[in-house]
């Protein structure tokens, strides 16, 4: 039987360093770990039996949850993809050998919102498959689910919207960077679609929080703003070609009818999915 208490001490030292937020403790505190675990001969994939091979098991599973929020914290993705990667063994190959980790749909739900917003859409379906049943139902991973569909669906309003309702403070680091990939998308189509647009209207638009920020936002984009109104392109810049000469005739583009019958055409073909 594998003496545990080297592990156990380690953990709770580290456990108490992640409630204080002390990073730096943390990563030195999770290394030692680290080393530790390679002792237990019940952790994956050697899987010997023991009489304390349970609690092995729990034990290593709880270090590298908390080092995957840890890598949260720090923004740290490559090392949330390394940890997440040997943690999904203990919710997949040593699920049967363990009780249910309260951190189970919230970790899997972070793991699949990581992959959306690193546009890795086919690898985002490839792990929902294997998430059980019991687990997708769960709020933190439904939620990323329905951000998903959102994204096909092109309803970024309520995708910048789920920042305010996210699950944990840790889904906030990848929602803020979804919302502003989503943001710079709803900008660059404004671009397309308007000459220009006041400045109440861009704040929904934009769903930024004031006129401040939109002017602010504006302005990081070469916009301009004058008298309430954004300019997305210089006035001088309309109707001339590069050389000085008239431009060839631009057609009116109807962007609210055409944006609605996009929606209307991507409504149809979900209820067709």
């Amino acid at each position: 039987m594998a003496d545990l208490s080297a592990a156990q001490g380690g953990l709770t030292q580290l456990q108490a360093a992640f409630s204080k937020g002390d990073v730096t403790s943390c990563k030195q505190l999770l290394s030692r770990l680290k080393l530790e675990l390679t002792k237990l001969p019940a952790l994956p994939p050697v899987y010997e039996q023991s009489a304390n091979a349970q609690q092995q098991l729990e034990v290593a599973r709880q270090v590298l949850e908390l080092a995957v929020l840890l890598a949260v914290r720090q923004g740290d993705e490559a090392a949330f993809e390394r940890n997440y990667a040997q943690l999904r063994v203990y919710y997949s190959d040593a699920r049967s050998l363990l009780p249910p980790s309260s951190q189970e749909a919230a970790l899997t739900g972070l793991n699949l919102l990581r992959l959306l917003v690193a546009n890795r859409i086919a690898e985002f379906h490839t792990e929902l498959e294997v998430v059980p049943e019991e687990v997708q139902g769960a709020p933190e991973v439904a939620q990323v689910v329905q951000l998903e569909q959102w994204l096909m669906e092109g309803a970024y309003n309520k995708v910048l919207a789920a920042r305010e309702s996210a699950s944990s403070e840790y889904y906030r680091h990848f929602l803020d960077q979804l919302s502003s990939t989503v943001r710079d998308e709803v900008a660059s189509c404004s671009e397309r679609a308007y000459e220009s647009l006041s400045v109440s209207d861009a704040v929904g638009l934009l769903m930024l929080g004031s006129k401040a920020e939109v002017e602010a936002y504006a302005r990081q984009h070469g916009w301009e703003v004058a008298g309430g109104r954004i300019t997305f392109k210089p006035a001088g810049g309309r109707g001339s070609g590069k050389d000085g000469t008239a431009a060839a005739p631009t057609l009116a583009v109807p962007a609210q009818e055409l944006i609605g019958h996009c929606m209307n055409y991507a409504r149809e073909v979900e209820r067709i999915v």
